[in-house]
């Protein structure tokens, strides 16, 4: 699947403000995170309907942390992206009117990424 929105984040907020002077006011701060991560296949992968079910029904989990590992090796932690429309978006290769859970669909995932889980403290007690 593509990242089709890979180059549309940038990681540095900025708010401009003008002073009662008139003078320009920038602050700038680096976000930690919230980028959008949308995969889409865009003609490139294919999907059963079957997994199509299996994501719809993992996208129902309210708060659901995954860690997202994409093939160049790098690891976000993301939940779905609510805000920006259909989480798990599917549209059929060829159209029928009682697909069968081995039709193929090209599929849109809309994901964002959020900070780690927290590591949970050992219990020392014996």
């Amino acid at each position: 699947m593509e990242w089709v929105d890979e180059w549309d984040w940038n990681a540095v907020e900025q708010e401009q403000e003008r002073s009662l002077s008139g003078a320009l006011i920038i602050q700038e701060g680096l976000k930690l995170y919230g980028r959008p991560i949308t995969l889409s296949s865009n003609g490139g992968a294919w999907f059963t309907l079957a997994k199509i079910r299996e994501l719809e029904a993992a996208a129902a989990t309210p708060a659901a942390l995954h860690l997202l590992t994409l093939p160049t090796g790098a690891q976000h932690y993301v939940t779905w992206n609510r805000a920006a429309g259909p989480v798990v978006q599917a549209r059929p290769i060829h159209r029928t009117v009682n697909p069968g859970p081995d039709w193929l669909y090209e599929l849109t995932l809309r994901l964002i990424t959020v900070a780690p889980p927290p590591i949970p403290v050992p219990n020392l007690e014996p």
